[in-house]
């Protein structure tokens, strides 16, 4: 979990920086952090502090770039530092991860809700200050 939250300071987003690993077998077949898609600017707000509606989420960065790869995330778990939204988790769903380990509780809890009804195992490891 550590890892995705040093990850997530790679986001040029300003509000919220966001990162995610997918591991399997102890390894790290992806990683993502929330940004824009390739080939935009990297700036994820508007002149209003309101995130860009072509930002991509930490979790949809991590998935699409291993469907990209050759590599599957059928089996693995996915550590990200905030909790998916609805979108995020029909993501997961579809990409056969099984765990979904998050640090941070968002105001929604849709996507949480969802991935438990499906039998997926999901933990809230909130980060410490020790």
């Amino acid at each position: 979990m550590q890892m995705a939250r040093i990850w997530a300071q790679n986001s040029y987003c300003v509000r919220r920086k966001v990162g995610a690993l997918l591991v399997k077998e102890k390894m790290i077949i992806s990683d993502g952090f929330n940004g824009t898609p390739s080939g935009f600017p990297n700036v994820c707000e508007d002149e209003n502090n309101v995130s860009l509606p072509y930002v991509l989420h930490a979790e949809a960065n991590a998935i699409t770039k291993v469907a990209r790869s050759n590599n599957s995330s059928d089996g693995a778990t996915l550590y990200v530092t905030a909790s998916p939204c609805i979108e995020c988790a029909k993501l997961i769903i579809q990409a056969g991860i099984k765990r979904v380990v998050y640090g941070e509780k968002y105001r929604l809890t849709d996507g949480v809700d969802l991935l438990e009804k499906v039998g997926i195992q999901v933990e809230y490891m909130p980060e410490t200050t020790e």
